[in-house]
C-alpha cells in the first residue's frame, strides 16, 4: 500500500475523533440547558419513551432481516461458497453486518439528542429567537458530525483491513438495507400519527394542532423523531457510504489506483472538517431569520470545502485538478438544486403564496396546484443532477479509460462533501417542530408559540433543501454504482470468455424490459408506503373518535382528563412495523427477477429506468409536500383569512396529502434505488451465470 494512501487514512480516523470530540461538547452543552415548566418536562419524557420503544421494536425486527439476510450473503457471495474463497465469504457478510450497525447507531444517537433538545428549545423560546434556534442547530449538528463520523469511520476501517473495494459492497448493502426499512417503518409511523391529528383535530374539532386533548399529539411528536431523525439519518449514512463505496470500487479498476482511493479519503475528512467549521460559526441575531442562518452555515461549509480541497491538490502529488473539478461540480450543483429546491418552498416566495391563495377556492384547487408546481419543481433539479454527470464524465474523460465514469462517482462524493452540514439542518427540523408542540402544551404563551412557528417555518423549507440535496446526490451516487456493476460484471464477463458490456443499447429486447420494469418499481414502492400510511390513519382515526366520545370531560379539556396517548402510539408502531417490510422485500425480489430472467443487461435496464423514474417521483412528492405545508403555515400566520378560515381548512386538507409524499414515500425512494443498485452490482456474478435469456 502507497504510504500516501496511509496518510489519509491516519487523516480520515483524525477528522472522525475530532467529529465526535465536537458531538460530544454539542451534546453536554444542549444537555446544560434549563428545562423547568413540568408540563413540557412531562410530555418531552412520553415522546422519549415512544420513540425509544418504537425503535427498539423497529429493530428488533431488523435483526432478524439482516441476520437472514447475512446467511445468505454469506453462502452465495461474492461466489457461492462451493465455488470461492470462503474467507471473502465471511468478509462481506461481516461487512453487511457492521453497515447495519452503524447505520442503527447512527439513528439511535439522533433519537437521544432530539428528545433531549426537544424541550430545551421550547423554553429557550421564552428568550427569543436567537437562544432557541441555537439549541434546535445544535441538537441536529450532534445527529450529523455522529452520521458522517461513523460512516468514514465505517468505510476506512474495512477497507484497511480487507484491501478490496469489493467487499464493501456488502457494507454499503447493509447501511442501505436498514436505511430503507428505518425511512419507511418511521415515514410510516410519523404521517399516520400527524395525519390522524390533523384529520381529526384541526379539520373535525376546530382544535390547535398540538392541544393536549387530541390523543394521537405525542404520537404525532414521537413520529417527528423516528422519521426525520432516525430514519432520515440512516438515509444520509446509506447515501454518504454508498458514494465513497461506488467511488472506491471504480478507483480500484484504474490505474494509479492509489492516488484515486487517497482522494476519496481526502476529500471525505476535508468534508467533515468543513462541516465541523460551518456548524461551530453558525449565527443568528436577536431578530434575524433562521432560514437565512441555516443557508448560509451551509454556504459558509461549501466555501471551506472548496479551499481545503484545493490546498489538498496544490500540496499532494498525483492528485488531479480534474478529479476536483468533478467535486466541485457536484458540491455546487447541489448547492444550486437546494435553491430551486427553496423558491417552491419556502412560504416567503411567490409558489408557496399561489398555493395559498389557491386554498380560498377549496381543497381541490389547493391540492391540483400543489402537484402542478410540485411537478414543475422536479425540472430544475434532473437538469441540475443531468449537467453534474455530463460535465463530471466530459471533466475527467482525458484521463484514460473508466475515468469518466469514476469523475461521475467523485461528482457524487463533492456532492455529499457537506453532508454534515446537511443532517445538521435536516434534524434542526423535527426538533423544533417538537418545540413548537411543546410551547403549546405547556402553555408557554401565544408569543413563545409564534417564535417556535417561525422556526418551524425554516424547519419545513429547509428539510424539503435537504430531502432534494440528498435525492440528487443519490441520483449522481446511483449513477455511478450503474458504473461499478458494469465493472463487477465485467470481471465475471472476462473470466467466462464473454463479450464485455460497454453500454447499455435500448434497442436490445433485454434492456428494454429491464427499463420497463424498473420505471415501474418506485411508483409501486410509493403506493405501498402510502397506502400503508392510508390504512394506519384510518384505524387511527377510529380510536381518536372513540376517545373523545367515550371519555367523559375530554372534549371539554376538564381538569385532569387526559386521553390515552399510548393507544395510539402502539397504533402507530404496529401499523408501521406490519406495512414496512412488504415494500423493501418487493424491490429486492423484483431486482432477483429481473436479473435471473434477463441477465446483465436487462438489469443495467432497470437500473436506468429506476434512477429515471424514481427521481422524478421522489424529487416531485418531496416539493409537494414541503409546499403544501408551508401554505398551511403561511395561513396560520394571518394571511389569506387565518386560522379557521375556508383557506385553512383546504390547507389542512392539501398538508395532509402532502404529509406521505413528503415524508413518507418521496425520502424513501432514492434509498430504494441505491439498495437496487447495490443489490444489482452484488448478485452480477450470478446474474451472468443463471439468467435465462442473459
Amino acid at each position: 500500500m502507497e504510504p500516501q494512501l496511509h496518510l489519509f487514512y491516519a487523516l480520515s480516523f483524525l477528522a472522525v475523533i475530532l467529529a465526535f470530540a465536537f458531538t460530544v461538547y454539542l451534546y453536554l452543552w444542549v444537555k446544560r440547558q434549563k428545562t423547568q415548566n413540568a408540563r413540557i418536562m412531562e410530555v418531552s419524557e412520553l415522546i422519549r419513551q415512544g420513540a425509544n420503544a418504537f425503535l427498539r421494536k423497529e429493530y428488533r425486527i431488523l435483526a432478524i432481516f439482516a441476520g437472514v439476510a447475512a446467511v445468505v450473503i454469506f453462502v452465495l457471495l461474492p461466489t457461492p461458497i462451493w465455488k470461492g474463497s470462503i474467507v471473502n465469504n465471511i468478509a462481506i457478510a461481516l461487512a453487511y453486518i457492521a453497515g447495519t450497525v452503524l447505520s442503527a447507531i447512527a439513528g439511535k444517537i439522533g433519537i437521544l439528542v432530539a428528545t433531549l433538545a426537544n424541550s430545551r428549545a421550547a423554553e429557550s423560546a421564552q428568550k427569543g429567537i436567537k437562544p432557541a434556534f441555537l439549541v434546535g442547530f445544535r441538537g441536529g449538528a450532534v445527529m450529523g458530525l455522529a452520521v458522517v463520523g461513523f460512516s468514514l469511520l465505517g468505510v476506512a476501517v474495512v477497507l484497511l483491513i480487507v484491501g478490496d473495494a469489493t467487499i464493501l459492497l456488502g457494507f454499503s448493502f447493509g447501511a442501505s438495507s436498514l436505511a430503507l426499512f428505518a425511512k419507511a417503518g418511521g415515514g410510516i409511523f410519523t404521517k399516520t400519527a400527524d395525519i390522524s391529528a390533523d384529520l381529526t383535530g384541526k379539520v373535525e374539532l376546530g382544535i390547535p394542532e398540538d392541544d393536549p386533548r387530541n390523543p394521537a399529539v405525542i404520537a404525532d411528536n414521537v413520529g417527528d423523531n423516528v422519521g426525520d431523525v432516525a430514519g432520515m439519518g440512516a438515509d444520509l449514512f446509506d447515501s454518504n457510504v454508498a458514494a465513497m463505496v461506488s467511488a472506491l470500487v471504480i478507483a480500484q479498476s484504474l490505474k494509479g489506483d492509489w492516488n484515486n482511493i487517497s482522494m476519496i479519503f481526502c476529500y471525505a475528512a476535508l468534508g467533515l472538517i468543513a462541516s465541523i467549521i460551518g456548524i461551530a460559526t453558525a449565527r443568528i441575531g436577536k431578530h434575524g431569520s433562521p432560514t437565512r442562518a441555516l443557508n448560509s452555515s451551509t454556504y459558509v461549509t461549501t466555501a471551506v470545502f472548496i479551499v481545503l480541497t484545493a490546498a489538498a491538490n496544490l500540496i499532494f502529488e498525483g492528485f488531479s485538478w480534474r478529479i476536483w473539478g468533478a467535486s466541485v461540480t457536484g458540491l455546487l450543483v447541489g448547492v444550486i438544486i437546494g435553491l430551486t429546491t427553496d423558491y417552491f418552498t419556502d412560504d416567503s416566495k411567490p409558489i408557496v403564496r399561489r398555493v395559498a391563495e389557491a386554498s380560498n377556492s377549496g381543497a381541490a384547487l389547493t391540492i391540483l396546484s400543489g402537484i402542478s408546481y410540485g411537478l414543475i419543481s422536479a425540472l430544475p433539479a434532473m437538469v441540475g443532477i443531468a449537467i453534474s454527470a455530463f460535465a463530471s464524465y466530459f471533466i475527467c474523460a482525458p484521463m484514460g479509460p473508466g475515468y469518466a465514469i469514476f469523475g461521475i462517482s467523485m461528482s457524487a462524493v463533492g456532492m455529499l462533501s457537506i453532508v454534515g452540514m446537511i443532517i445538521s439542518n435536516d434534524a434542526y427540523g423535527p426538533i423544533v417542530d417538537n418545540a413548537r408542540g411543546l410551547a403549546e402544551m405547556g402553555g408557554l404563551g401565544e408569543e413563545t408559540i409564534r417564535i417556535a412557528d417561525e422556526l418551524d417555518s425554516a424547519g419545513n423549507t429547509v428539510k424539503a433543501v435537504t430531502k432534494g440535496f440528498s435525492i440528487a446526490a443519490a441520483g449522481l451516487t446511483v449513477i455511478s454504482l450503474l458504473g461499478a456493476f458494469m465493472s463487477e460484471s465485467n470481471v465475471v464477463l472476462a473470466e467466462a470468455g464473454r463479450e464485455l458490456i460497454t453500454g447499455f443499447d435500448i434497442m436490445n429486447p433485454n434492456v428494454f424490459f429491464g427499463i420497463l420494469v424498473g420505471g415501474a418499481i418506485p411508483a409501486v414502492f410509493s403506493a405501498m408506503l402510502i397506502l400503508g400510511v392510508d390504512k394506519n390513519a384510518q384505524r387511527m382515526v377510529a380510536e381518536i373518535r372513540h376517545q373523545f366520545n367515550t371519555i367523559v370531560g375530554l372534549r371539554e379539556g376538564k381538569e385532569g382528563v387526559k386521553p390515552d396517548y399510548d393507544k395510539c402510539i402502539d397504533i402507530a408502531t404496529s401499523g408501521a412495523l406490519k406495512e414496512l417490510i412488504p415494500a423493501g422485500l418487493m424491490t429486492i425480489i423484483a431486482t432477483l427477477l429481473v436479473g435471473f430472467i434477463g441477465g446483465p443487461l436487462s438489469i443495467g435496464g432497470f437500473l436506468l429506468g429506476n434512477i429515471v423514474s424514481g427521481l422524478l417521483l421522489a424529487l416531485f412528492m418531496s416539493n409537494s409536500g414541503g409546499l403544501w405545508d408551508n401554505a398551511k403555515k403561511y395561513i396560520e400566520a394571518g394571511n389569506e383569512g387565518g386560522k379557521g378560515s375556508d383557506a385553512h381548512k383546504a390547507a389542512v386538507v392539501g398538508d395532509t396529502v402532502g404529509d406521505p409524499f413528503k415524508d413518507t414515500a418521496g425520502p424513501s425512494i432514492n434509498t430504494q434505488i441505491t439498495v437496487v443498485s447495490l443489490v444489482a452490482s452484488l448478485m452480477s456474478g450470478l446474474f451472468v451465470a443463471f439468467s435465462l435469456f442473459g
